[in-house]
């Protein structure tokens, strides 16, 4: 995978989910969008918290046909290692999820399409708002 491909995290589909028409067209333009094994972990848990679950459910698996999900693995393992003692190291720990997602898209050199602000201590990591 080339580096103009797209991870997305777990906030950006949420967006796309509330109607946010301004990420929606940037997504669907993409030629490529990944997402994480871990965030759609994330997607599930939502789901599954809500009590109109069956709509939610269908809207993701609906997104999921437009995506390619990238799965952890020894290497994204090796790197999540080295980015969690990095952040320790700065004391700047940030959620464990969200370091997963960071291997994962240094893994495939994916630029990370995120709102959280936390994701640029990550060393290596490409990261952009669709709106920026």
């Amino acid at each position: 995978m080339i580096g103009n491909n797209f991870l997305v995290d777990t906030n950006i589909v949420i967006e796309v989910f509330k109607g946010n028409q301004e990420i929606a067209d940037y997504l669907y333009k993409l030629p490529d969008i990944y997402i994480s094994s871990i965030a759609l972990g994330e997607l599930y848990t939502g789901i599954n918290r809500v009590s109109n679950r069956e709509k939610h459910l269908k809207r993701l698996n609906d997104f999921l046909k437009l995506t390619t999900i990238l799965n952890v693995d020894g290497e994204t393992a090796a790197i999540y290692g080295e980015l969690i003692a990095d952040l320790y190291k700065l004391g700047k720990p940030i959620p464990t999820n969200d370091v997963w997602i960071a291997a994962i898209a240094i893994q495939y050199n994916l630029t990370l399409l995120t709102s959280d602000r936390h994701f640029e201590e990550i060393n290596h990591l490409k990261s952009s708002y669709p709106t920026h």
